[in-house]
């Protein structure tokens, strides 16, 4: 009994050590599938088209807020309406890129105007916009636009919204449908010295650090939902890595 007893340890011992690493290879895969399930049950796809080639959006670095993901709705975004009030509405369809870009979705798309007489060149912006660049406006409570990122480092993210909001508004963000901010205060870039009724929302701000996120590496969803107010639109995020793990 005492020979049988001391083989039986024996093997006993020799599992802990081939085993143990494999059952936490066991949990990596597991987690690596959990994340690939969720991608696997989602219907959107990353945007691009004949000017955009790139797919998803690479973290860190600038996301563009008009690339949501194709899809349409309740897939890839939710709109209160199916009008797109930007292209080729406000902005008449005259085949040009920025005047018919995403025109056939719900989502409201316009892009900045230098002119004269000013719109999103004028003296009253906070920080200055890129000219001719697109982004989403007529943003309304209740509406969300989703987007497929590609994660190169894990980590602790910093992020940073290029905007205007004729109110205080709020936002929500989520990673793979699960919310990791819920209420983000969005200031105000009304400017009372402006006359102009409809420019006030066009006074362009930069709000630097507006939430810190923690992101995994790899693929993965990110979406912005309006949550008060509305009246904002999104040019677009900054994402830096403040701390790698």
């Amino acid at each position: 009994m005492g020979v049988t007893h001391k083989l039986m340890k024996s093997i006993l011992d020799c599992k802990k050590v081939f085993f143990a690493p494999l059952t936490f290879c066991a949990i990596l895969v597991q987690t690596s599938c959990n994340q690939n399930n969720f991608l696997g049950d989602y219907k959107g796809t990353p945007f691009t088209d004949e000017v955009y080639k790139e797919g998803p959006q690479k973290i860190p670095g600038r996301l563009q807020c008009e690339y949501y993901d194709l899809g349409g709705e309740k897939v890839a975004y939710h709109d209160i309406d199916s009008i797109n009030s930007g292209s080729g509405r406000l902005n008449k369809a005259d085949g040009s890129y920025l005047h018919e870009f995403r025109s056939k979705e719900a989502v409201d798309i316009s892009y900045t105007k230098f002119q004269d007489p000013p719109i999103d060149n004028s003296p009253y912006n906070f920080v200055d916009p890129i000219a001719n660049d697109l982004y989403i406006g007529w943003t309304e409570p209740g509406e969300w636009i989703k987007y497929t990122i590609d994660v190169k480092e894990k980590g602790s993210y910093n992020l940073s919204l290029m905007y205007t909001a004729n109110k205080n508004a709020k936002i929500g963000l989520a990673i793979n449908d699960k919310m990791v901010n819920p209420s983000i205060e969005i200031p105000s870039t009304y400017v009372a010295k402006d006359t102009i009724g409809f420019r006030q929302w066009h006074h362009w701000n930069y709000l630097k650090n507006m939430t810190k996120i923690d992101l995994e590496t790899g693929l993965q969803t990110f979406t912005v939902h309006t949550v008060a107010t509305g009246n904002m639109n999104y040019n677009y995020i900054d994402f830096q890595l403040s701390k790698i793990e």
